[in-house]
């Protein structure tokens, strides 16, 4: 037939996984691929699969103080790449690391929640507790300006209702840095420990947050 060459079919290019986890949703990819995400790229000689998995060996096998310095060992990983895995890592700790944890006095909030107290606007912020005085949840219920959130009683409690919460406490941040609250702040607090009554729920407290201090309505005596 003579020189003919056959033309071969072109083969379509596996998804990567950042259009699979586009397509899929975050929960979609396994931890190797979400620090694969993180990382974005490999180095020239080593392909970023194998970079996340040493990665993945350091997360898994060693205590958190140690696994920024230990990152930073791994070919393939800078400073930078280091510190962005190590930030992840800590941001899911904060905001899944309440689940349980007993509350006893409003100081044993303050971890899960003392980071909104950086934010530049009002975060109003509840945390619902069962029977046994651990946290089942944390929200943020309403973001307001840099002096004033609004919220409304349905907006509180409707989460809490629905996970048959045994209490409740609310926090939310001064942007002022005034660790005082307001007209507002006492006139809302006695409407939302009004409806938590009605509704059989504990109002435990109600937090002011500020980057240096906290306010607790009920260590002052306001509840």
């Amino acid at each position: 037939m003579g020189n003919v060459k056959m033309i071969q079919p072109l083969t379509k290019t596996k998804p990567d996984i950042r259009e699979l986890t586009l397509k899929n949703g975050i929960r979609y990819p396994s931890d190797q691929e979400l620090l694969m995400l993180i990382l974005n790229m490999g180095s020239p000689a080593i392909p970023v699969e194998t970079i996340a998995q040493d990665a993945l060996k350091i997360i898994d096998n060693f205590p958190e103080e140690r696994i920024l310095r230990e990152l930073q060992a791994i070919k393939g990983i800078g400073q930078a790449k280091a510190l962005s895995i190590a930030a992840a890592i800590e941001l899911g700790r904060r905001r899944n690391d309440f689940r349980g944890c007993r509350i006893s006095s409003p100081a044993d909030i303050l971890p899960f929640v003392k980071h909104y107290a950086l934010k530049q606007t009002e975060h109003f912020i509840t945390a619902t507790i069962n029977g046994a005085q651990e946290l089942i949840e944390i929200r943020v219920v309403s973001i307001g300006t840099t002096n004033r959130t609004l919220v409304h009683p349905r907006e509180i409690f409707a989460e809490p209702v629905a996970e048959h919460a045994a209490g409740i406490i609310c926090c939310h941040n001064h942007p002022t840095g005034v660790c005082q609250p307001s007209i507002a702040d006492r006139e809302s607090t006695r409407i939302l420990q009004d409806a938590a009554h009605i509704l059989g729920i504990n109002f435990l407290d109600h937090i002011i947050l500020t980057r240096s201090d906290f306010f607790s309505f009920l260590e002052h005596g306001l509840l």
